[in-house]
């Protein structure tokens, strides 16, 4: 997420995709961020200015697909951005569906419940090529 803000700040439009989660100190417990894609933060950048991301410390490489830079398309980007600041993230209706579902999520993003453990969802964004894990609220 430092490394989101490093960008920003040499304007490169960039997006870090986090939760809070409740981690347990010794003596209290603690909300904390955490990336929801670990060790990748999404950035809108021309083409021609791609190598000015290397400017940035912590900054290691584009993540690359199928031999080619992968690209993330804006919706798939607004999406993230929803289901992240939204508190429930799995729909009531998503609770009674079971591996192997698919489900839609925000209505233009499809997923496939892959894995079901207690009140979490592990599901698969066929667009994003990514697994992403849900909490039942």
């Amino acid at each position: 997420m430092k490394v989101a803000q490093r960008l920003e700040k040499i304007g490169v439009e960039a997006y870090c995709p986090s939760r809070m989660e409740m981690r347990q100190r010794s003596d209290r417990k603690k909300k904390i961020w955490i990336p929801l894609l670990p060790s990748m933060v999404l950035v809108n950048i021309e083409e021609r200015e791609k190598n000015k991301v290397f400017e940035v410390q912590g900054v290691v490489r584009y993540l690359n697909w199928l031999g080619q830079t992968a690209k993330v398309s804006m919706e798939e980007v607004l999406t993230l951005k929803v289901l992240t600041e939204d508190k429930n993230l799995v729909a009531h209706e998503v609770i009674k569906k079971g591996v192997g579902a698919e489900i839609g999520l925000l209505g233009t993003q499809r997923g496939v419940i892959s894995k079901i453990s207690g009140n979490h969802y592990w599901v698969e964004l066929k667009g994003l090529n990514y697994l992403i894990k849900l909490t039942a609220a």
